[in-house]
């Protein structure tokens, strides 16, 4: 530890929670519009299709499912592959720079892939592929088999993963709407919102943005979020104009100076949040949000549940079933958190799922077994 840092103010788990829930619109809903949102946080993870209606439903006042799905007919925003190599919800301004901008993670992630991409030119398997691509959206089952008429040899699905990773594609409506299906169909960024992308930015700008949605954060938890290594020059350029602050543990966090920082004891209703929710995702240290002995009960195996936050932290997980919304807590609710628990759920149901008679019902509280 740094003298700079030993003498930083200390932040504590729950000023550090409270801040980021206010960034992250959780703590009071807000009244930014569906796109602002979007931008705002940055981007919404989107593995699937209704995450990230569920993700504003919780941070918004009056949004509806239309509102986004609006937003996706008219290509205002896009599903893509960013950042850690998954699927976000962009503003098209955002999935024309941010994109870029990890350009160099999904290059190193091809590098997994190299056994089946053997005697592969990447170059032009970029150029095919955005031929294929920009002709009509194709299935990745219709890339791969495209593909493999010029390299036979070559591994089907690494063939496909590398024009994931050499170019920005997108999945075109339908999917992705609310209410409606549709199978993943790609095409380039570019040709679908019928503008260039921008060069790689640099990152400094995105830290400020970061810190805007999700901090007080450290270096090692922007890398988190963004999936990317070698932040600490950014951070260093920019702490002039940064507030510097430490975590119990002595890591150093940034944030922007005039950013809210609410009281630890500032009241956080309950929400109701998606599988994969970006709360959960994008820091190092996760216990501002998920406490130690909960750590690994949102996700078993490759399956992820959608999560409930209780006074601010990680305190269980829901389901829809075809006539309820099931709520299991990971402890006991008093009966107090109990009725608001059930007062949000029954909000979030008459803002996705207006006029389908719901129960809800509190499953049996299951605690973790000792390892």
């Amino acid at each position: 530890m740094t003298k700079t840092t030993a003498s930083a103010p200390v932040l504590g788990i729950r000023a550090l929670n409270r801040a980021t829930l206010d960034r992250q619109l959780l703590l009071n809903r807000s009244g930014l519009s569906a796109k602002a949102a979007v931008g705002h946080l940055l981007g919404l993870q989107a593995q699937n299709v209704r995450p990230p209606y569920y993700a504003l439903a919780a941070r918004l006042d009056g949004f509806t499912p239309q509102a986004l799905s609006e937003l996706m007919e008219e290509r205002e925003v896009v599903r893509i592959v960013t950042m850690r190599s998954t699927i976000h919800t962009h503003t098209a301004e955002d999935c024309l720079t941010l994109r870029p901008l990890v350009q160099a993670a999904r290059d190193r992630e091809l590098t997994q892939f190299r056994k089946g991409l053997a005697g592969v030119d990447l170059d032009r398997l970029a150029v095919l592929a955005r031929e294929l691509v920009e002709t009509e959206p194709r299935t990745m089952k219709e890339l791969r088999e495209a593909l493999l008429v010029e390299w036979p040899d070559a591994d089907p699905q690494a063939l496909a993963v590398a024009a994931r990773c050499k170019l920005p594609l997108v999945q075109v409506t339908p999917r992705g709407l609310w209410g409606r299906s549709g199978q993943v169909a790609l095409t380039t960024a570019e040709h679908w919102l019928g503008r260039p992308a921008e060069p790689a930015p640099a990152p400094d700008a995105t830290v400020l943005r970061y810190l805007a949605a999700f901090g007080p954060a450290s270096v090692k938890d922007m890398q988190t979020w963004a999936g990317l290594t070698r932040l600490r020059d950014a951070f260093e350029r920019l702490r002039p104009r940064l507030r510097t602050f430490r975590d119990e543990n002595g890591v150093e966090l940034f944030d922007l100076p005039d950013a809210p920082r609410p009281a630890e004891d500032t009241p956080a209703p309950p929400r109701f949040l998606p599988e994969f929710d970006n709360l959960l995702l994008s820091h190092a240290d996760r216990t501002r949000v998920v406490p130690k002995e909960y750590w690994g009960r949102s996700w078993q195996g490759n399956q992820a549940y959608c999560t409930l936050l209780v006074d601010g932290f990680l305190a269980g997980v829901w389901k829809l079933t075809p006539d309820a919304l099931v709520v299991e807590p990971f402890d006991r609710l008093t009966k107090a958190q109990r009725e608001d628990v059930t007062a949000e759920g029954e909000r979030m149901l008459a803002t996705l799922h207006p006029g389908t008679p719901y129960d809800i019902r509190f499953g049996t509280v299951v605690r973790q077994q000792p390892v």
